[in-house]
């Protein structure tokens, strides 16, 4: 019998996780974590924890959203991004993105194809916090 390697443990609930919402999880914990803060890992995250908390200008919004795509490319092969579109702007600091791509549910297993299109929806907070939810 074959492992899955997509297999894990939930982060909420301790229990396993696999598919789509191990895709999520994933996603969201590079997305909160920066470059050289795991030991053994040190290349392991993303540059997205650099720009939250940041005021949202035409300087740092297109760094931003090239920052999830670039981690999503690289941390997550069972996600193939096509679009980033970015939805509202709070006043209280809260920017939404819709995140559109294709889910490769085998991916890690050297097979690519697609199984259909899927929308994340990424919330990010002011106070440096980032929620990754089904969109």
């Amino acid at each position: 019998m074959a492992v899955d390697p997509s297999i894990d443990i939930d982060i909420e609930t301790g229990a396993n996780v696999t598919g789509w919402p191990h895709v999520l999880q994933c996603i969201q914990d590079f997305f909160v974590q920066p470059f050289g803060e795991r030991v053994m890992r040190e290349w392991y995250g993303s540059a997205v924890p650099r720009f939250l908390g940041e005021n949202l200008t035409t300087s740092t919004v297109v760094p931003f959203f090239a920052a999830m795509a670039s981690a999503i490319e690289q941390w997550e092969p069972r996600y193939r991004l096509t679009k980033v579109v970015p939805e509202s702007v709070g006043r209280d600091g809260r920017l939404r993105v819709y995140i559109e791509g294709e889910y490769r549910p085998r991916a890690l297993l050297g097979d690519f194809t697609p199984e259909g299109a899927r929308r994340i929806t990424v919330l990010g907070g002011s106070g440096g916090t980032v929620e990754v939810t089904n969109g």
